[in-house]
């Protein structure tokens, strides 16, 4: 499908798609710039090295066609693609509820959740193009793209609360060991959950463009672009826990646990896949009706029409030309969400999984033991649990719309000084947005704002292959359009003697992120045998998203009330995204590719490519403390050694990347930002190319290990204590073989 990738670590005024650290363009297939008919077909089969749970798959494949072709003796071209995929995917995951305070001294885990979540991703794609030059001035193209996507997830394993200062049942701390002021051991005497969640998820995305070009071969050109795009996608969250029993008098387990670099190693009496266990609220956290399961269903249907408009005059010297155009974007979010607690029929405390229903018992790692394990989908179904809606996820839904509006000037610049070649254009963009939300917790919000955004872009090209590039910008990155929602969701907050109301929501009146950048890029080239390019660049922040905010001064008093030990103060607390200004982004990158032939014709085809990076962030939050921008690691570096001849090709890759801070989602819900250890990945890739001519000519093959290490994703809470573990996720080796023929 796609013809190149474009990368623009710059704005360009004629480039309306807003982003702080580049843009990406995909570029599809034009059929008249195709220089021959291409009929493609390929393959190829996926393995992943562990089988988590017993009704998972290891294995997938992916299958693809593509055709291009022209006609009416190369006026007319069409291009034709479809793909077919479905992906295994399994993941170890372990995470703690978090740290308090253990008895003696030491902070120590509040509760562990460890789970097996195995997927089968399915994903049905086409696309369709045809160009046609209609005259020596004017081409029209039509695209066409389809995508049918589906996830199906299952997420079955074992929690526990190990220290909620009473509330969590009857957990109770037997003996601990405090090294350097944390819990490195500890046995506790508590009440394990067992759950089983089904998390499944359908997207279908259609997308269709009109664009036609003039060029009057007389020095003016002009464009016209329209589109419409249209994603449906429907998330469906089922959850079921299991115990011996409901709010039991008395502990039903002993669990030990030792930090290790790996994270924390168990020790556990606890059978979790006795068949004593009944579907309830183990842990009594729910009124009536008794809570066992939860059902969600939340819906989003996004729209967006776009047309552009743009002309373009040639007027020779430096400035090459200058083109003006228009822009209009109107995107829209609705979003609908029902939601309803799964409870024992008649009223019961607990419900029987009927024997019908049980899979094989499966055996959780860390030490946790074995897990029972049913699909909650047919539970359901069977009537095991009632349904009983909710209204309260009724009230979650919102409808977005959100107009742009972006005229635009840029002359593009090219010319000589001597011997040094300036090619590059100056632009400004004016950017009117407007804003229009309503959901359940206020009353329509509307806001409209401009921003002007100018640019420059300036490539010095010296005789001896050494190339400067310097540019200067105005830049800006929107929010998502889930933040600009005006609803809140809340909820009772147990952790907090007595309960409380938190909650969170989106912020309609949220600017875009704003930055005043500079960049500047000095690379040498050697002919066509590989470059070496040192790149540095610094970004003012001008406007920053906070997006956790948190206000102690919500008032919750006009919302329904939620089932469960109701707080007797409306008075909650609230997180959301929020402004703050003020921050700073810079760096510098050393990137370059070298063939070894440039040494030794001996060596022709070896070489390496890669480069490694340092990023620097800050930038102030709500309350005025400052704090790097989640996401970004200090330092990024990645190498490929290669070879390429004779039909053969290999790869060898590594991506390093240091610790950097990251967004999560917490236990409460709340986002909760946690440092992520450094990562290393290896991957690497054979391949073979059959000559032209021979009986295969044509034909393709390919081997290719991914995650060759089983490199984990790991957080801690606190960066001096490397083994203050909050998360520990390993997704295991995929190994990849296929094929493609080209005839």
């Amino acid at each position: 499908m796609l013809a190149g990738v474009d990368v623009y670590k710059t704005t360009e005024a004629d480039h309306t798609a807003g982003g702080l650290v580049g843009n990406i363009d995909l570029r599809t297939i034009r059929p008249l710039e195709v220089a021959k008919r291409i009929l493609a077909v390929g393959a190829r089969g996926v393995l992943v090295d562990q089988k988590l749970q017993p009704n998972s798959k290891d294995k997938g494949f992916r299958v693809f066609g593509t055709y291009v072709d022209q006609f009416a003796d190369g006026r007319v071209g069409v291009a034709l693609s479809a793909a077919y995929t479905s992906d295994p995917y399994q993941t170890r995951d372990w995470n703690a509820w978090g740290y308090g305070g253990y008895p003696g001294g030491g902070q120590g885990m509040n509760g562990v959740k460890s789970w097996f979540e195995s997927d089968q991703l399915k994903r049905f794609g086409t696309n369709a193009t045809i160009e046609a030059k209609l005259s020596d001035n004017l081409t029209m193209s039509v695209d066409g793209f389809y995508s049918k996507f589906t996830d199906n997830v299952d997420k079955r394993g074992w929690e526990m609360p190990f220290n909620c200062g009473g509330y969590c049942g009857h957990d109770h701390i037997v003996s601990s060991t405090v090294t350097n002021g944390l819990v490195t051991a500890a046995t506790i005497r508590g009440t394990p959950v067992i759950e089983n969640y089904a998390i499944d998820r359908k997207t279908d995305q259609i997308s269709l463009g009109w664009n036609a070009k003039w060029d009057g071969h007389n020095g003016w050109r002009g464009l016209v672009d329209l589109s419409y795009s249209k994603t449906k996608r429907r998330d469906h969250n089922l959850e079921t826990t299991a115990g011996l029993g409901r709010a039991l008098p008395n502990a039903t387990a002993t669990i030990s646990y030792t930090f290790t670099d790996k994270g924390p190693i168990f020790v556990s009496d606890y059978n979790g896949a006795s068949s004593a266990l009944v579907l309830t609220d183990v842990e009594g956290w729910s009124g009536s009706p008794v809570q066992a399961g939860y059902d969600k269903v939340r819906k989003s249907n996004d729209d967006l029409k776009e047309a552009r408009a743009e002309i373009e005059r040639e007027v020779g010297g430096l400035v090459k030309s200058i083109k003006v155009g228009v822009d209009f974007t109107d995107r829209s979010k609705v979003v609908t969400q029902t939601e309803a607690t799964l409870s024992p029929p008649n009223g019961a405390l607990t419900a029987a999984i009927p024997a019908n229903l049980l899979l094989t018992p499966f055996t959780l790692d860390r030490g946790l033991g074995p897990i029972l394990s049913f699909d909650p989908r047919a539970a359901l179904a069977a009537g095991v649990l009632s349904f009983i809606p909710n209204t309260y996820g009724a009230s979650q839904g919102y409808n977005l719309t959100e107009k742009v509006w972006t005229p635009y000037a840029m002359a593009p610049l090219d010319g000589d000084f001597g011997s040094v070649h300036l090619t590059g254009n100056i632009g400004v963009q004016g950017i009117h947005t407007s804003v229009r939300s309503a959901g359940f917790a206020k009353p329509s919000i509307t806001d409209s704002y401009w921003m002007v955004l100018p640019s420059l872009n300036l490539n010095f090209r010296f005789a001896n292959d050494v190339v400067v590039r310097f540019a200067a910008a105005k830049q800006m990155m929107r929010p998502r359009l889930d933040q600009l929602n005006n609803n809140v969701g809340f909820g009772i907050n147990n952790t907090f003697t007595p309960p409380i109301y938190t909650g969170g929501g989106g912020n309609p009146l949220l600017r875009p992120y704003q930055a005043k950048a500079v960049d500047l890029t000095i690379e040498k080239y050697f002919g066509s045998k590989g470059y070496i390019a040192l790149q540095s660049f610094y970004k003012h922040l001008d406007t920053y998203i906070d997006q956790q905010a948190t206000s102690t001064t919500f008032d919750y008093s006009g919302f329904p009330v939620p089932s469960g030990n109701v707080p007797s103060s409306p008075i909650g607390n609230f997180n959301g995204p929020v402004n703050t200004s003020g921050g700073k982004l810079y760096g510098v990158e050393l990137a370059g590719t070298l063939q070894f032939e440039t040494f030794s014709r001996v060596l022709s085809g070896f070489g390496l490519t890669g480069g490694v990076g340092y990023t620097k962030t800050s930038v102030k939050r709500y309350n005025g403390t400052t704090t790097p921008i989640p996401g970004y690691s200090k330092f990024v570096a990645n190498v490929t050694a290669f070879y390429e001849g004779d039909g053969f090709s290999a790869r060898g890759s590594l991506r390093h990347r240091s610790g950097f801070l990251g967004d999560f989602v917490a236990f409460n819900g709340n986002f909760d930002q946690q440092y992520v250890l450094a990562e290393d990945i290896y991957d690497a890739q054979l391949g073979y190319d059959f000559p032209k001519g021979s009986t295969l000519g044509g034909l393709s093959v390919y081997l290719q290990g991914q995650n060759l290490s089983n490199e984990r994703q790991a957080t801690i809470g606190v960066v001096s204590l490397p083994q203050s573990w909050l998360k520990y996720q390993t997704y295991g080796r995929r190994f990849l073989a296929g094929f493609t023929y080209k005839f």
